[in-house]
């Protein structure tokens, strides 16, 4: 069990210890993206979905999931999140919006999962403010794009 760091010697889950770790600058983004029937994307696109503006209030909800984030993920660390920016990219042709969150900090730890957490809250948003449109739309591709700082350096998604 020696591969997993939330897990001790006598196999019972612990919180990391940070403690001796200095603070760096921290950074991490990731992504999500949503499809949707071609109705429902131009609606969010025009500013026509009945509940406002969606894109705007995923951008305020995905901001808010990364300040979020150690009360919903158990063994994660509470950081101060010194900068947290959500952006959309529309894809009119495949009818979808990737979601971008880029997240740093000056911490002990990183901040991957706040980024994972921004990227997962403004994408269920958005599901939220449109399922009266359509509740087909799919929520998928969410991962890791990049991050920097900490023990083990830089990680660069390739694809």
């Amino acid at each position: 069990m020696g591969d997993f760091t939330h897990i001790d010697e006598n196999g019972q889950v612990r919180m990391v210890d940070v403690t001796e770790k200095k603070a760096t600058l921290r950074t991490a983004s990731a992504q999500a993206v949503i499809r949707m029937n071609q109705d429902t994307f131009d609606k969010i696109c025009t500013g026509h979905i009945k509940k406002g503006n969606v894109l705007e209030t995923a951008r305020i909800a995905g901001i808010m999931g990364a300040k979020k984030t150690a009360e919903l993920i158990p063994m994660c660390h509470p950081v101060n999140i010194t900068h947290a920016k959500i952006d959309f990219s529309p894809d009119p042709q495949k009818k979808l919006i990737k979601i971008i969150a880029f997240v740093s900090v000056s911490a002990q730890t990183g901040v991957e999962m706040e980024a994972f957490c921004a990227v997962s809250t403004a994408a269920l948003t958005i599901y939220d403010m449109c399922k009266s449109s359509d509740r087909k739309m799919i929520i998928t591709d969410i991962c890791l794009l990049e991050k920097k700082g900490g023990k083990s350096g830089k990680f660069t998604r390739n694809s």
